[in-house]
């Protein structure tokens, strides 16, 4: 993961900690320890926010945030990539892991109605949050561990390249100037 492409897209912390919204969390947002880009801290923020994303629950952004302050793992990017369920995303999200709480649990899925309705989740709310609840955590708690160790090795593949090719350079340069 190259720090600069990171760096390009991430917020200036500056601009956040003046927000009237984020007074609450001033003191959070001005710690440079949550905005550092390393392979630690950016592998750690995308288990934090895609853990995060896969709960079934109000105010994701704030349970990634209280993570990324424990992990002292980079604050925006796990705080911005709890978007990755967003209301287009979140009814396939959701029966996925619904899906997946109900294999684990030896339980027949119930199937999607042509047209879901408010109703029809109240009404069946009772027997579809034990397997929500599972299926989501599980997906949760496996998606951490697998996008940690892809980002650490991603990590690691590109700063190799770019040693490499460093490398490279150096040699076709002596060349150069010994020829």
């Amino acid at each position: 993961m190259p720090r600069r492409f990171l760096q390009r897209y991430m917020p200036n912390p500056e601009t956040l900690r003046r927000q009237r919204s984020l007074r609450f969390m001033r003191g959070m947002i001005g710690d440079p320890g949550l905005w550092a880009l390393s392979r630690r801290t950016v592998a750690n923020a995308f288990s934090v926010g895609l853990f995060s994303a896969m709960l079934p629950i109000p105010c994701q952004m704030a349970v990634a945030a209280v993570g990324a302050w424990l992990l002292r793992c980079n604050l925006p990017l796990s705080v911005g990539l709890v978007w990755i369920t967003n209301p287009l995303t979140m009814p396939l999200v959701f029966y996925g892991n619904y899906r997946i709480g109900a294999w684990l649990m030896d339980t027949p899925a119930r199937e999607a109605p042509a047209r879901i309705s408010t109703h029809w989740i109240a009404e069946r709310m009772a027997s579809i949050l034990p397997a929500l609840a599972l299926g989501s955590v599980a997906t949760a708690v496996v998606l951490a561990i697998v996008v940690n160790l892809v980002v650490r090795l991603a990590w690691r593949w590109h700063i190799s390249r770019s040693w490499k090719r460093r490398g490279m350079k150096r040699r076709l340069r002596r060349r150069e100037m010994t020829d």
